[in-house]
């Protein structure tokens, strides 16, 4: 409290106003010493928790570059084992080709004398393909191999000849062996020789030998024979094209046809349903047949069949055929069947083929 003595004004202190006093000094102290420590402590937090960031993002790239590297591990061991057993595989190679060498020289050839006789091989194979590739491009549309006619004569027909893949049908029913029904009845009472040596019958396949050798070397043909059923001519070749340039093969096609004996009715529908077996599709057909059909793909319930009936069965087989190809017939006409003519003339029209009937001193 404040006293006045000899005009000075005096204060008493308590002890605890004395104690207040110092204990607000300590607090101030505190307080002051608190948040210094504080901001230390975050920034030292924010130092540390950057380090922390820093060696986590070392880790991390740690532990993705362990992987790649068990992975290059599995990659190597991998390469390894294959490595490994090519080196095996080799080896064995290597010493079954030392066997084979012994036992060839023990046989008593040489070197020399095989890569001779290789390169006389390949030589040889190298002068066919350049002929038959001359003959491709130098005769294309010609004679594939000769045929003459009887007296070296040649007949302009008009026929279309070209194409890439040539569908031949060829009829091979009964009514192929002549021209007259009662010739035809007397012939199939006869023996399969005297049947395959009947006039009609040699002209047809006479004209398929004659068709095969104005091929293009170049080409491929097939020959289907055709009755109730259809088949290729050359067997085990049903649904593949043949080459014209291997004249082997084409040779044996004509040995069958001239082997095969005419019998049976007539289905061309069955004939034009094994034109789709062929891939690709034929670019130009040939039909040498003598009239129309007597049966659909199936038998005909009768024995006998009007005119009528054959044209019907016609329509129905024509709508087998595969479109924008020219169909080219060569008609040997028989008795009994005026309206195959006129059909079949439309039919060449139509697709752009060509009909001919030719005479019986042809091919």
């Amino acid at each position: 409290m404040a006293r006045k003595k000899r005009g000075f004004t005096t204060f008493n202190l308590s002890f605890l106003d004395i104690m207040s006093c110092g204990f607000g000094a300590v607090v101030l102290v505190f307080l002051i010493i608190d948040h210094s420590i504080k901001a230390e402590t975050q920034d030292l937090n924010k130092d540390l928790l950057s380090e922390v960031n820093l060696l986590e993002e070392d880790v991390t790239d740690g532990e993705a570059g362990l992987v790649r590297l068990r992975n290059t591990l599995s990659d190597v061991d991998l390469q390894l084992v294959e490595a490994q057993g090519r080196a095996t595989r080799i080896t064995e190679e290597l010493s079954q080709y030392e066997a084979l060498i012994q036992d060839i020289a023990r046989d008593g050839y040489t070197d020399d004398a095989d890569i001779e006789e290789l390169k006389a091989e390949i030589q040889s194979l190298e002068d066919e393909v350049k002929k038959l590739r001359e003959a491709s491009e130098a005769e294309s549309g010609r004679s594939a191999r000769e045929f003459v006619g009887e007296g070296n004569r040649q007949y302009l027909t008009g026929l279309n000849l070209g194409g890439r893949h040539i569908a031949i049908l060829l009829d091979v029913s009964s009514s192929m062996l002549a021209d007259r029904l009662v010739n035809i009845i007397r012939l199939r009472n006869m023996s399969e020789a005297l049947q395959r040596s009947a006039d009609k019958w040699v002209r047809a396949v006479n004209t398929v030998d004659w068709l095969t050798a104005q091929l293009p070397v170049s080409s491929n043909y097939q020959v289907i024979t055709f009755n109730t059923e259809a088949r290729a001519a050359l067997f085990g070749t049903d649904g593949q094209w043949l080459e014209v340039a291997d004249q082997d093969q084409l040779e044996k096609v004509t040995a069958s046809l001239r082997d095969t004996t005419p019998t049976g009715g007539t289905s061309l529908e069955n004939a034009f349903i094994a034109l789709q077996q062929l891939s690709p599709s034929p670019d130009n057909i040939f039909l040498i047949t003598d009239g129309l059909p007597t049966q659909g793909t199936t038998a005909p319930r009768g024995n006998t069949i009007s005119g009528r009936d054959r044209q019907r069965l016609y329509r129905q087989a024509i709508r087998q055929l595969p479109s924008n190809v020219p169909i080219n017939v060569i008609l040997a006409p028989m008795e009994g069947d005026p309206m195959a003519a006129s059909e079949f003339w439309q039919l060449a029209q139509v697709s752009r083929g060509s009909f001919m009937s030719p005479s019986q001193d042809w091919p």
